[in-house]
């Protein structure tokens, strides 16, 4: 661990008792720190508080009470979740006190080789690629952590500066982060995602651009240059732009020209021959693949990897065959456009399950890939009328589920031979589920009553 002198001796308020913040309350105290930890609700487990009261840390549960802000507080290291139009986190944003996430404590203590991912899609799947790569390529450990449910500050401990550390960051995690310093980020797309927090895309897109701020000259943003747009954003980088594209629109990189990846000149590979299906896994080895190039990983490790690796769970996950049907599970396509790319991927028929949390808009932009991907479609949850529209749109015949378990029967009776069940829900769980992973296995024990199978991994 290196020595991190400016918590010795500092009160820090750590808010949100999730994975995150139970590990920088630890850390905070081996750094020297006074700890008060502090979450609105109480955990089910008492052995969270006692482990923290253990450990010398004051624990408040139950409120996030204002007074907090009258304390004289050093720090606030924040839950990425927790809004900051809180009253309490509000306050500490009025009186100037430093609010980070345990994204920037773990950089902090990091002695290693850093590669940060970012995205509104596919961060989880090339996070993981460039780890395998490099884990493969590269002499030292390799580890990933962060958004991709690894605490960042636990897997830094573990490593020394010869190791490379792979994290995931959400733009929650990044608007926490005034030090971070990566030597590679990659930004993997950027859409229009959670603007209920966020207020609007502008506010979104810079919180993205946390990732590369401190970079220079002497660093790597790696960026998806297949739009305008994000060619825009690049150019506000102070680092070395690496281009990545599918479309063929830049060759400084890594691209595809003619059904082949390429990194700068040099042949890599076939993307036929990727594992991964669809053309956001195209892209998304793109990415890694020039993060891996960057790293001095050779072209062998990287096609193993690309070769043989499935796929993340939930993320267009390949459950298993059955009676010559194909189940898919893409529990995480929580936006319209993951669905677009997850449709996109297959060319035989496709029963579609979709719906889900209502946050207001239609589904206009899914009936071109309804129109020439899906036979059916299933819809439930609380947009489930918006979706039926949009699947009446595109001509497709249109039933009701109660949720994503519920239609797994009704989705095999309307399948035939050669066909894929999917789903692809183009929207977010909490109407029905606590979680998109839940959603996702709920599905695949689904699939596997149905079919008295077991997921094949």
């Amino acid at each position: 661990m290196n020595n991190v002198k400016k918590y010795d001796g500092k009160n820090v308020l750590v808010m949100g008792f999730g994975l995150s913040g139970i590990n920088a309350a630890h850390l905070l105290v081996k750094l020297g720190a006074n700890v008060v930890a502090n979450d609105k609700k109480t955990p089910d487990d008492p052995s969270i508080v006692k482990d923290l009261e253990n450990d010398g840390i004051k624990v408040i549960t139950g409120d996030n009470p204002l007074s907090l802000a009258d304390e004289n507080f050093d720090y606030v290291v924040k839950n990425p979740g927790i809004p900051y139009d809180i009253p309490l986190v509000a306050a500490f944003v009025k009186k100037g006190t430093p609010i980070i996430t345990e994204a920037e404590l773990g950089y902090e203590i990091f002695p290693g080789h850093l590669v940060s991912v970012t995205g509104s899609n596919g961060k989880t799947t090339t996070t993981t690629l460039i780890q395998k790569m490099l884990d493969e390529g590269l002499p030292n450990a390799t580890k990933y952590a962060g958004n991709i449910g690894v605490s960042f500050t636990k897997t830094a401990e573990q490593l020394v500066a010869d190791d490379h550390l792979v994290t995931e960051l959400s733009s929650f995690q990044l608007l926490g982060t005034p030090e971070l310093h990566p030597h590679i980020a990659v930004i993997t797309n950027i859409f229009s995602n959670h603007l209920d927090y966020h207020k609007t895309r502008e506010n979104y897109i810079n919180a993205k651009l946390n990732i590369t701020r401190n970079q220079t000259k002497d660093d790597y943003l790696i960026m998806n240059w297949d739009r305008d747009e994000w060619q825009n954003i690049a150019r506000r980088s102070p680092a070395t732009v690496v281009p990545f594209s599918r479309l063929d629109k830049s060759e400084e990189g890594a691209y595809v020209k003619d059904g082949v990846i390429y990194w700068r000149d040099e042949k890599v590979m076939d993307t036929k021959d990727i594992r991964l299906i669809g053309p956001q896994n195209v892209e998304n080895a793109l990415a890694a693949s020039a993060a891996a190039k960057l790293s001095g990983v050779d072209n062998d490790a990287i096609i193993k990897v690309l070769t043989t690796f499935s796929g993340v769970r939930h993320r267009l996950q390949y459950v298993m065959e059955y009676q010559d049907r194909l189940f898919y599970n893409d529990s995480k396509s929580t936006d319209i456009e993951a669905t677009e790319v997850a449709l996109q991927g297959f060319e035989q028929p496709v029963v579609l399950l979709a719906g889900g949390l209502d946050r207001g808009y239609t589904f206009e932009r899914l009936v071109p890939y309804f129109k020439k991907h899906v036979k059916a479609l299933i819809v439930f949850g609380q947009c489930k009328d918006k979706m039926r529209d949009a699947g009446e749109q595109a001509g497709v015949p249109v039933y009701e589920s109660e949720n994503a378990v519920t239609a797994v029967p009704k989705a095999w009776e309307l399948s035939e031979p050669g066909d894929v069940i999917l789903l692809s829900p183009a929207n977010a769980s909490w109407d029905q589920f606590p979680s998109f992973e839940v959603r996702g296995d709920k599905f695949i024990e689904a699939v596997e009553k149905l079919t008295g199978q077991k997921e094949q991994k």
